[in-house]
């Protein structure tokens, strides 16, 4: 597909063994103090935070822009305190218990027509989108286009691998950070950042390295996605 805006950027921390979650798939936290203002600060650079319903459901929340600094910058650029929080699920089965619905957020949940009608009755979203494939997919050229037409015109993605692979796979990612943290979980089902069908070596999406930065015994990468 022809690329437009908006741009995005994928933001993931994982192990010294490509693990973005432990093999239970519960939160993960290992990432340093560092790492969450690096993390906050990309939240708070964007307009739109997009990340999968199973995210959601590991953590319960979502990391809201906090820092005075940051939270100027914003009101500076004309953008409202919190960008919209994006949830991406076909099935759109969200628990309502969780604590995501008492931030005060923008909370907005792209989905198939089946999932939007799960949440008709519920308040818990101020804005739904619906773009389905023939096959009950998320369209997510169509997907994009709403969120264009919403005036997003930087996203973060936050996770989690299936939800990257997708965009990869259409060709929507324009770069990653990724942090290397210092542990080893293992695991044959441990989730890792980018999850799928995966893709052969021959048409594997290239990256090239534009930055890295050790701090303390992390190690921040930023790479491009090549096209």
């Amino acid at each position: 597909m022809t690329r437009s805006a908006p741009a995005v950027t994928v933001v993931l921390a994982m192990s010294l063994d490509g693990k973005i979650a432990d093999v239970n798939r519960s939160a993960a936290r290992f990432g340093s103090s560092v790492d969450r203002q690096h993390l906050e600060t990309q939240i708070a650079a964007a307009d739109a935070v997009l990340f999968g319903a199973g995210t959601l459901r590991a953590y319960g929340t979502t990391l809201r822009v906090s820092n005075p600094e940051l939270l100027g910058q914003r009101k500076q650029q004309g953008k409202p305190p919190q960008p919209a929080q994006v949830v991406c699920s076909r099935s759109a089965d969200i628990p309502t218990q969780i604590r995501f619905f008492n931030q005060p957020v923008p909370r907005w949940l792209l989905t198939t027509q089946a999932g939007a009608k799960r949440w008709q009755p519920e308040p818990g979203f101020d804005r739904i989108l619906v773009a389905e494939t023939g096959t009950g997919d998320l369209d997510w050229g169509a997907a994009f286009q709403q969120l264009a037409s919403a005036q997003i015109q930087r996203i973060a993605v936050l996770g989690g691998g299936e939800l990257v692979a997708s965009l990869i796979a259409a060709g929507l990612v324009d770069d990653l950070w990724i942090t290397v943290c210092p542990l080893i979980l293992g695991g044959r089902e441990a989730p890792t950042p980018v999850a799928g069908l995966g893709f052969p070596e021959a048409i594997a999406p290239r990256v090239e390295l534009l930055t890295m930065q050790a701090i303390g015994h992390e190690v921040f990468l930023h790479y491009r996605l090549l096209r």
